[in-house]
């Protein structure tokens, strides 16, 4: 049973492939089938009789013609359809009684309401059914209400219903597979764009430990060369905030590169990300590398969503960073965190001063002229979860980055525990 259904399987698959070979064998079944009901008898009685007639010649040419017709069917239904039913007409009109050639245009018929839409498949249809049944009723031996007069009629309408159902089949299936195949490919959009933010995402933290520690480290090993033959205790201090530096940068590191293991490797990090909660810290850091910092926060109580507290502390990091870099000597700064209604504002200023209004080494700067990407990262940070970051000079000199921040992060990621909205630092 099995090798049978695999058997026919492969032959429909192989008609399917080759539809001129369908249409050729289709073509010679209805000839068959045609010839085999010239020899039958309709009778008045119980039924057809077999061998009381045999098809003139001519019935038997225009059977022969009208199946070479059927061949082409899909090619040129139309054409098909109307040479089928002239060839059905006049055998109507010629011969008495006469052979099964409209078999030719029933099929014709079904082809082109299958292959077109349904407003020409009424008007094909009553023409043909109209044209064919007036013929066998004008023209035919037998009183206009006989059973193969309405016989006509009936296979025809059958034919064009039966192509308008698979049509509209056929469109349903096409329609689902062509819905199927949009949903896969904005899955696929879908899962490009996640990674391609998750990828931004994780550039951003990169830059920013790397870009903040690595600053650090870089000071104070300058400072412990500097000082290294004269004040060995001062170098000694140095290469210690160089090793803590490092040791943060690891396990920051550490932390962000755990996120793109894979399932099965080993157990990546689970400490919390940074937040304002150790923006002391933070502070401590710059202030160990020469920079005076003042900090002045709000402390109401209030937590923020982990998203917010996230990038508040990215921005301040990136904004010191910054400072130190570029500022130069005897630069100080200034950092805020202030609830203001449904938004936290962060503001960074410092006095550093340039030989324009606009200071060498500013953030802006930096995009701009050496190919870095803090102030960029800082705004894409801030504009991801809704709000607006402004960076440029201050009026007398120095720099200004501020950051306006939603409480309600358009991420909709839930509150860290701990995380408060104010690290309790006063200036």
């Amino acid at each position: 049973m099995t090798t049978l259904s695999s058997g026919f399987a492969r032959a429909r698959r192989w008609l399917r492939d080759h539809p001129l070979a369908f249409d050729a064998a289709l073509a010679l079944g209805a000839l068959v089938a045609m010839i085999c009901g010239s020899f039958a008898d309709p009778g008045t009685g119980h039924g057809p009789t077999f061998g009381t007639r045999t098809p003139e010649p001519f019935s038997v040419l225009l059977m022969v013609l009208a199946s070479v017709a059927l061949v082409l069917r899909r090619r040129r239904p139309m054409a098909v359809l109307a040479a089928t039913g002239a060839l059905s007409a006049t055998e109507y009109i010629l011969m008495d009684p006469p052979a099964p050639v409209v078999m030719g245009s029933v099929i014709a018929l079904y082809t082109v309401a299958s292959r077109t839409d349904r407003p020409t498949t009424w008007r094909v249809g009553l023409l043909t059914m109209g044209a064919l049944t007036a013929a066998s009723m004008f023209f035919g031996s037998t009183p206009w209400y006989s059973q193969e007069n309405l016989g006509v009629f009936a296979w025809t309408g059958m034919a064009g219903a039966a192509g308008d159902a698979v049509r509209s089949r056929r469109a349903f299936v096409d329609a689902i597979r062509e819905r199927a195949e949009r949903a896969e490919r904005t899955r696929e959009e879908e899962a490009r764009r996640r990674v391609a933010e998750e990828r931004l995402r994780i550039a951003r933290d990169l830059h920013d430990v790397v870009a903040h520690h690595i600053a650090l480290v870089n000071v104070q090993a300058g400072v412990a060369a500097h000082v290294m033959d004269k004040r060995p205790d001062q170098a000694k201090e140095a290469l210690g905030h160089v090793r803590d530096a490092s040791r943060s940068a690891l396990n920051e590191l550490r932390v962000t590169v755990g996120l793109l293991r894979q399932q099965g490797d080993p157990e990546a990090p689970t400490e919390p990300a940074p937040g304002l909660a150790v923006l002391g810290e933070l502070v401590g850091t710059f202030r160990n590398a020469g920079l005076p910092v003042e900090v002045a926060c709000s402390d109401h109580g209030n937590r923020l969503p982990a998203a917010v507290d996230l990038a508040a502390y990215r921005v301040i990091q990136e904004a010191l960073t910054n400072v130190r870099k570029h500022a130069g000597a005897g630069a100080k700064a200034e950092v805020s965190v202030v609830r203001v209604g449904a938004t936290a504002e962060v503001t960074v200023l410092d006095n550093g001063r340039g030989s324009t209004g606009r200071r060498p080494g500013s953030p802006a700067d930096e995009d701009l002229d050496s190919g870095g990407h803090g102030l960029v990262g800082m705004r894409e940070r801030v504009t991801a979860l809704g709000g607006a970051l402004t960076a440029g000079p201050r009026y007398g000199g120095g720099f200004r980055v501020h950051a306006i921040l939603p409480v309600e992060a358009r991420t909709g990621e839930p509150e860290r525990p701990g995380t408060a909205g104010g690290t309790g630092l006063r200036r």
